[in-house]
């Protein structure tokens, strides 16, 4: 497996090989790393052989143009993407395309996946509807799953994956209980230096109404970890939707912040997903608000700037499953963000 990680020193060194001005905007410094605003995500697509060499030669091309995040999971497309990605990886490093401490990767676990379960049954009370689980031992072996798919010693972000999910099924106190078990066991693999850091991608959690049954607080979330590990905890990622249509982690506020800017606040790194809304946004972007984007130039390439312009976003992630995907949008490598002015001005007054 490959050694080493994302680093300081590696991620500048993987910006300074991207002439200015792409590196003076492009890029993001936050958890000592130095961040693509635009990252390649891997959820989409058949489970076959032609889509996973499609998705190896988009990573490897996305490397080429300057993007350093690869966001994927255990469970997109069966396991395939984490192999694609694994392959892309390996090849980029063989042919010193890139060295591994200059990428970070993030993958994900909570899902059951077919063919990819403990080979001891994990206890029923440990699974919520059939699908979803935070036991320790279950994460550990997805982990190690993980690990051995992507072909890496060390993953950079592990995410739990969608934790709202238990919130149907158990109440606050026993879900609190849950997370916390889970972070302890996070917490260890940072120690093994199976992980660098770890957090939670959701879908609905952060979106939903406070009093919403299932909604995350990510003040409390952070509580846990700071309970088990104080100010040197290692909870320092969320992934969550962002876009035209889903806006609520900027505009929506409870008790005065919104969910971005509690992340900043707490230093947390706040990622992205479904900045083209699984590809809706890149057939039909409100003519209105394109023309306020300077620099975009198709419908995607909107919608990708709308996300990465927003403030307290560090990494917008784009699903790109085609080498001509990645050719159109990381077109916009060379266009800042726009200022935060204007981005506020498609936000009208409440």
């Amino acid at each position: 497996m490959l050694p080493d990680f994302a680093t300081p020193l590696g991620t500048r060194r993987f910006q300074a090989r991207f002439p200015r001005p792409q590196a003076a905007s492009f890029f993001r410094s936050v958890q000592g790393l130095w961040l693509s605003s635009i990252g390649i995500g891997t959820y989409l697509g058949a489970p076959d052989d032609a889509t996973d060499q499609a998705y190896a030669e988009a990573v490897t091309a996305a490397f080429g143009m300057g993007v350093n995040f690869v966001d994927t999971s255990l469970n997109y497309r069966n396991q395939r993407s984490e192999f694609a990605v694994g392959k892309a990886l390996r090849e980029a490093v063989e042919t010193g395309l890139i060295e591994r401490s200059e990428i970070v990767v993030a993958t994900k676990a909570g899902y059951l996946v077919p063919d990819a379960m403990p080979q001891e049954a994990l206890p029923p009370l440990d699974i919520v509807g059939g699908v979803h689980s935070l036991a320790p031992a279950f994460l550990d072996d997805q982990l190690q799953r993980s690990r051995r798919n992507l072909g890496l010693q060390t993953v950079d972000v592990f995410y739990v994956h969608n934790p709202e999910t238990q919130l149907g099924f158990v109440n606050e106190e026993e879900f609190s209980e849950r997370m916390r078990r889970a972070f302890e066991f996070l917490e260890e693999a940072v120690e093994q230096r199976q992980i660098r850091y770890y957090g939670a991608a959701t879908w609905e959690g952060f979106r939903r109404s406070p009093r919403s049954p299932q909604a995350l607080s990510l003040e409390r979330l952070a509580g846990i970890a700071y309970s088990i590990a104080g100010e040197r905890h290692h909870f320092r990622f969320i992934q969550l939707p962002f876009n035209l249509a889903m806006p609520e982690a900027f505009a929506s506020r409870t008790d005065g912040d919104s969910v971005l800017e509690t992340a900043q606040r707490l230093g947390i790194t706040a990622v992205a997903s479904a900045s083209l809304l699984q590809g809706r946004l890149a057939r039909d972007f409100p003519a209105p608000i394109r023309e306020k984007l300077a620099g975009a130039r198709t419908p995607a390439q909107c919608a990708i700037q709308f996300t990465r312009s927003t403030p307290g976003i560090v990494v917008a992630l784009v699903g790109m499953g085609h080498v001509g995907h990645v050719r159109e949008n990381l077109a916009l490598a060379a266009v800042p963000p726009i200022p935060q002015d204007q981005y506020l001005s498609l936000f009208p007054p409440a």
